[in-house]
C-alpha cells in the first residue's frame, strides 16, 4: 500500500512538473516572438484576401519614426490591408533576421527603412528571391534595384537648412553635426547644404569650423562634440544638425555654456520639442516633412505592386548600379513665422502642444 501511495504521489509530481515545463515554454515563446502590430482588425486566418504588408524599421528611437509607424498602420487600415511592424534597434543583423521573419509570415510586399544603406542589400535580395516587391521607405538601399524609392527631396532638405542660416547671417562660423554615415539621406542632405554654402565659403564669408557624423543619430554625440568645441572656445555662430534630435543635444550644450539663443540652430523632422524650441526662440528652424502624405502614397503604391498594377512616380534615382522609380515629396522649412500655417494647420502637432503656457 505504501509503495502504491508513493507511486501515486510520484506520478502526480511528474505530471505537475511536466505541466510547469509546458507553461514555461509557452511563456518563453510568447515573449520571444518579435512584436507584431496589425493594422487590420481581422487576422489573415480570418480573411485570406487581405494584403499583408511588412514594415521593417531601422529604429524607433526618434519621434519621427514613431509617427511613421502609427500613420502607416492607420493608412493600411483605411485601405483594408494589414501591416506587421518590426524594429531593428539600429542592428543590421537584427534587421536581416526580422525581414526573414516577415517573409516567413507571408507578407505580400516589404516596406524597408534600412539601418545601413549597403548592408540592407541582403534583405532586399532575400525578398526578391521570394518574389516579394520591396519599397525603400524614406531611406534608399544602394545597388539593389528596389521596386520603388519613396521619400522627401533630401538634397532640398539640406538646401533649406543652409538657406535658413544664410537668411540670418552672411558672415560667420558654422559647425555641422550630420546624421549617421550609414544612412544615405545624410549624404544627400550634405550635398544640399554644401551647394548653398560653397559660394560663401569660397569668398571667405562663411567658415566651417568643424563637421561631425553622429553614429545612429545619437543626441548624446551631438551634445559631446559641441560641448568639446565650446570648451576650446571655438567661435560658433550657427549649427546645422542632421535632425531635431541632434539639434536638441546641440542646444543642451549651448545652454550649459550660456550660448543658448545666441547661436542659430537648424534641424529637420519637426519633432514636437523642436517646434516648442522654435516658438521659444532657442532653435531657428526645422524642416517639416508631411508624413501622412508619405505614408499614404507608400501604402497605395505597395498595394498596386502586389496587384501588379502600374505605379506612377515623378522621378527616378540612381542607386549606384540601377535607376529606380522614385516618388519624391517636397519638404517645407518651418520657423516661428509660419508655424501656424504649416505644422498647426496640418494637425501635425496641436497648437496647445507647441505653444506651451507659461
Amino acid at each position: 500500500m505504501l509503495v502504491k501511495d508513493r507511486f501515486l504521489r510520484n506520478s502526480i509530481l511528474v505530471s505537475l512538473l511536466l505541466l510547469l515545463i509546458i507553461q514555461t515554454a509557452l511563456i518563453f515563446i510568447k515573449f520571444y516572438k518579435p512584436y507584431i502590430y496589425l493594422a487590420s482588425k481581422n487576422s489573415v486566418k480570418d480573411d485570406k484576401k487581405k494584403i499583408r504588408i511588412g514594415f521593417s524599421l531601422g529604429t524607433l528611437k526618434e519621434e519621427r519614426w514613431i509617427k511613421d509607424r502609427d500613420i502607416l498602420m492607420a493608412k493600411a487600415r483605411e485601405y483594408d490591408a494589414e501591416i506587421i511592424v518590426q524594429n531593428a534597434n539600429n542592428d543590421d543583423q537584427d534587421q536581416l533576421n526580422q525581414v526573414k521573419y516577415l517573409l516567413d509570415q507571408g507578407i505580400d510586399v516589404l516596406l524597408l527603412v534600412p539601418n545601413d544603406y549597403i548592408k540592407a542589400q541582403s534583405a532586399v535580395q532575400m525578398a526578391k528571391e521570394r518574389g516579394v516587391p520591396v519599397i525603400s521607405y524614406d531611406r534608399l538601399v544602394l545597388n539593389s534595384n528596389v521596386d520603388l524609392y519613396i521619400s522627401f527631396d533630401n538634397v532640398r532638405v539640406g538646401e533649406l537648412m543652409a538657406e535658413g542660416i544664410l537668411n540670418k547671417m552672411r558672415y560667420g562660423n558654422i559647425f555641422i553635426v550630420n546624421g549617421a554615415k550609414n544612412d544615405y539621406n545624410t549624404k544627400m542632405i550634405k550635398e544640399g547644404y554644401d551647394k548653398k554654402l560653397e559660394p560663401y565659403i569660397n569668398n571667405g564669408q562663411i567658415k566651417i569650423v568643424g563637421e561631425e557624423w553622429s553614429p545612429n543619430w545619437m543626441r548624446e554625440y551631438a551634445f559631446n562634440v559641441v560641448d568639446r568645441e565650446l570648451q576650446k572656445n571655438t567661435d560658433i555662430d550657427a549649427v546645422i544638425c542632421g535632425n531635431d534630435s541632434l539639434a536638441e543635444g546641440v542646444i543642451e550644450a549651448l545652454s550649459e555654456h550660456r550660448r543658448i539663443g545666441r547661436v542659430y540652430v537648424v534641424g529637420q523632422d519637426a519633432d514636437l520639442w523642436a517646434c516648442q524650441r522654435i516658438v521659444e526662440g532657442t532653435q531657428l528652424m526645422t524642416i517639416y516633412k508631411p508624413i501622412d502624405k508619405l505614408a499614404e502614397e507608400a501604402i497605395r503604391m505597395a498595394i498596386k505592386l502586389v496587384k501588379n498594377e502600374q505605379i506612377q512616380t515623378n522621378n527616378k534615382i540612381f542607386d549606384g548600379k540601377y535607376y529606380v522609380p522614385y516618388y519624391v515629396l517636397e519638404p517645407i522649412a518651418v520657423d516661428k513665422n509660419n508655424m501656424d500655417e504649416t505644422i498647426i494647420r496640418d494637425g501635425f502637432h496641436l497648437r496647445e502642444e507647441v505653444y506651451l503656457k507659461k
